[in-house]
């Protein structure tokens, strides 16, 4: 791979180069156009980890994408930086940043409501249904899609299919930004077998041809059928998603009382040293433990930035070769990669097994049940032109323009469903359903 090609202007869904304007560059564009969608505004009502909550210090998936951004930035820029003689002529650093920060924005754009959860509540729906034989007109490819549910795969979907110009390029963004976007540029086929997470995968089987597209004008190379190696930029929008949700995990646990002041300071302590800021230094006992760690969370922050910056220069030959093994906090220096690995693991240990983060899940099998039983079961009731009961044709009145049409192959008319329900909010979900059970909550 090389940067020329890797760091394409051109926009998907649009034959032509976009005129660039004083003062914003094309990728500048890409990152007002998903600011602007309103997929990207819904993820203020949507969860990160815990329920999104009454205490507003709480991060939903919009103040989380946001922080994302603002590393992903800096990253991308200080980056620029070191390879500056690496980059195309026209190519500034602070390209490079917009470009890592607008995937860092989109990064969680397709996540559907109540987080992880949530993916796994609609995986365990979709295996109950293709055990009463609801999905038997699919082929296996297309069965997958479901059966693997993913949020990078429907957020993939958003930014090309759904949001602007509907099934005309999307948001229309550049090749670069999309590029960087696409953390598992293949299908739900390799979704098991790759070493990553369990049912990771980027594209449905209707954007494969995207996807095709789109690595051909990166140069993505093609490791095997519905499969390409991942565009180098997208190393850093991966290291800024785990520095912040490693970092902001804890603060939330404070806010919580699920965890101790004194463990989280210790771990960014280890991590910082003594290049202590002078106003950490100057701190009280009146203080508050918020401002303190608040101090030290952007020293911390600093530190992981610089590291994974320096990581990623030292990997270059191996990203641009699309070999390297690992993202990029494992090729991070020790004291940084510690960091990030001990804050997950304490996330894990004292701050997913609270009670009311359970709870919070559990509802969200009802409630997504419940939807989802209600929607795909009418896309099903009317498949081949059969007439739906009363009941299923209101039910698919509430999809408007964007109900299914009787037509249409199973898989384009449960899709259809998924975007809708995907692009809920919790609130949203939590309410359409307690109204569809008749439970509609009191005036």
């Amino acid at each position: 791979m090389d940067w020329q090609t890797l760091l394409n202007r051109e926009r998907l869904g649009k034959p032509t180069h976009s005129v660039d304007e004083l003062g914003r560059s094309p990728f500048h564009k890409d990152h007002d156009r998903i600011i602007f969608s309103g997929a990207f505004r819904r993820l203020g009502r949507k969860t990160q980890v815990h329920p999104v909550s009454s205490n507003d210090h709480i991060h939903t998936r919009l103040t989380h994408s946001l922080e994302v951004s603002c590393v992903g930035r800096s990253l991308g820029m200080r980056v620029g930086e070191m390879i500056r003689d690496t980059l195309p002529d026209w190519c500034e650093p602070s390209d490079l940043g917009m470009v890592v920060q607008s995937a860092c924005l989109a990064h969680d754009i397709g996540n559907p409501p109540f987080g992880h959860s949530g993916e796994d509540a609609i995986r365990h729906w979709f295996q109950q249904a293709a055990g009463r034989g609801w999905l038997d007109a699919m082929s296996e490819a297309e069965r997958a899609d479901f059966l693997s549910f993913e949020g990078n795969a429907q957020g993939f979907r958003v930014l090309t299919q759904l949001e602007y110009h509907q099934f005309d390029g999307g948001t229309r963004l550049t090749y670069a930004t999309l590029g960087t976007y696409l953390k598992y540029p293949w299908t739900a086929r390799h979704a098991e077998a790759l070493g990553y997470k369990k049912h990771k995968f980027g594209c449905y089987q209707s954007e494969l041809p995207l996807l095709e597209q789109i690595a051909q004008k990166l140069g993505l190379p093609q490791l095997e059928e519905q499969r390409w190696g991942r565009h180098p930029l997208v190393y850093l929008m991966e290291a800024a998603d785990d520095i912040c949700y490693g970092l902001i995990d804890l603060e939330d646990g404070l806010e919580m009382d699920l965890l101790e002041y004194a463990e989280v300071e210790a771990l960014l302590l280890d991590l910082v040293g003594d290049d202590l800021p002078q106003t950490y230094r100057q701190l009280g006992p009146q203080d508050s433990r918020r401002r303190k760690l608040a101090i030290l969370r952007g020293k911390a922050i600093e530190h992981l930035t610089n590291a994974a910056a320096h990581a990623f220069v030292a990997q270059q030959p191996a990203l641009l070769a699309g070999t390297l093994q690992g993202d990029l906090v494992e090729h991070m220096h020790g004291p940084a990669k510690r960091c990030v690995q001990s804050a997950k693991a304490m996330a894990r240990q004292k701050i997913f097994q609270d009670k009311r983060k359970t709870l919070h899940e559990i509802g969200a099998y009802t409630t997504l049940e419940i939807l989802l039983n209600a929607f795909c079961g009418a896309a099903l009731e009317q498949q081949g032109g059969r007439a739906p009961s009363f009941k299923h044709r209101r039910i698919l009145d509430l999809l408007g323009h964007n109900a299914p049409d009787p037509s249409w192959p199973l898989h384009k008319s449960f899709l259809r469903i998924i975007d809708f329900i995907a692009g809920m909010t919790d609130s949203y979900a939590t309410e359409m359903a307690r109204e569809m059970t008749g439970r509609s909550s009191p005036v």
